[in-house]
């Protein structure tokens, strides 16, 4: 979809600042490796916690270009996810995933090129009974998450952008980087940011 290869182009705290400051997923979650990007429609997921079945069946049941975003029950301590479901998920085309947990196999993650965001690492393993749900509405942190929803990830962190407000995100993001570029070009003129914001008078200098 053209609309989203558009909002890949920003980074997650351009698109946070486009949407007033919402959207942003906790700030734990962080992708585990710095270079890892990650675009595309929230294929939502909850689990029970320390269980990961339907983590399994979600990277199945997938379409090429979601991303699994997954919310789990607030227990962290448990790898939900690893190696082998990645390359599962990226061999069906899935962009990445990005979970309110902990994973594990971060360098064979990092090796194959799989984005994964996560709160951190960890080495116990997880149940499978399988209670929870697939693509229905989920909330991580203050965020209600529905499928469909384009989640955009970087090394800052995590934003979700609903899916209704996808162009008006676009415009604002771009008339932002319109306005930072601007304030660049000041900078570069020996100007201080103070001085740019009108601050000076105001503070002090």
């Amino acid at each position: 979809m053209e609309l989203i290869k558009e909002l890949s182009k920003f980074s997650a705290a351009t698109i946070c600042e486009a949407l007033g400051n919402k959207g942003n997923l906790p700030s734990a979650i962080k992708p585990i490796a710095v270079s890892m990007k990650v675009c595309g429609p929230a294929y939502t997921v909850q689990t029970m916690p320390r269980d990961n079945v339907l983590l399994h069946r979600a990277y199945a049941y997938a379409k090429a270009g979601d991303v699994l975003i997954a919310n789990c029950s607030g227990f962290y301590e448990a790898g939900y996810w690893g190696d082998l479901m990645s390359l599962g998920a990226k061999t069906k085309g899935v962009n990445g995933l990005v979970i309110d947990a902990c994973v594990r196999d971060a360098d064979d993650i990092e090796a194959m090129g799989f984005p994964v965001f996560s709160r951190g690492l960890c080495i116990r393993g997880t149940s499978n009974h399988g209670d929870g749900t697939l693509n229905e509405p989920i909330i991580l942190g203050d965020v209600l998450i529905h499928p469909g929803d384009i989640v955009v990830g970087d090394r800052d962190g995590v934003v979700v952008v609903p899916f209704n407000k996808l162009e008006e995100t676009i415009e604002k993001a771009a008339a932002r980087e319109a306005k930072e570029e601007r304030t660049r070009a000041e900078l570069r003129k020996g100007r201080t940011s103070l001085q740019i914001y009108g601050w000076d008078e105001k503070f002090g200098y």
